[in-house]
């Protein structure tokens, strides 16, 4: 190919891909987004971050508070031989009471669709109360609340809950080290619902 018809081939490209306003072009400028972010920009975080997963879509309701803090608070759940629990009963019966609660990062919860960062600590700096996201056998990463922390001969130990969730789900007791990919410390709402959409979009049309 010449350089004269090569110019002209990148001028086109350029203009197909920044100046027109057809469909097409714009589904091209979508996927060059979304493989430069994918293949580029997350990397990067990955590394600054040292973690596999810097930032992660909610995708479940699993830590929102409906209603509030307050309303939520005295939200059904289930504990050991009462049927009256409440999340606040919950809590309260691990030793934490509301306003200790309200002091952990996140205490307000966050919802589906949110965007959170993500930085790996060290396990040992881990505390109860911090968010942390874990590996669980499932096709997406589990993004929940530490309420206990044992040490075990081969590293520590996590247990977590959903605040929204009525009690501990199997999958999330006993959680090792190995498993744990790190903990949110930025939420940006609402965010999560471009990538969420965009990957259902990449599946309907059967690219993932």
């Amino acid at each position: 190919m010449s350089w004269k018809k090569a110019k002209k081939t990148w001028k086109q490209a350029w203009y197909f891909i920044w100046e027109d306003d057809s469909w097409a072009s714009w589904f091209v400028n979508v996927i060059l987004a979304f493989v430069l972010i994918k293949f580029v920009v997350y990397p990067v975080l990955g590394l600054l971050l040292a973690t596999s997963h810097p930032i992660v879509a909610v995708v479940s309701s699993s830590m929102e508070h409906d209603g509030g803090f307050d309303h939520w608070w005295q939200q059904k759940a289930s504990c050991e031989q009462r049927y009256d629990c409440t999340q606040g009963r919950f809590y309260f019966d691990l030793g934490y009471t509301k306003e200790r609660f309200q002091e952990f990062r996140f205490s307000n919860g966050f919802n589906k669709g949110d965007i959170m960062i993500l930085r790996r600590t060290d396990p040992s700096m881990l505390n109860i109360g911090d968010v942390i996201v874990f590996s669980a056998g499932r096709p997406d990463p589990i993004i929940h609340r530490i309420i206990s922390i044992d040490n075990a001969e081969d590293g520590y130990l996590f247990t977590t809950k959903g605040d929204n969730n009525p009690t501990v789900f199997s999958f999330e007791t006993g959680i090792r080290e190995q498993s744990y990919i790190g903990k949110a410390i930025v939420r940006i709402p609402w965010v999560g619902y471009i990538k969420i959409g965009f990957v259902r979009l990449m599946q309907l049309i059967g690219v993932l």
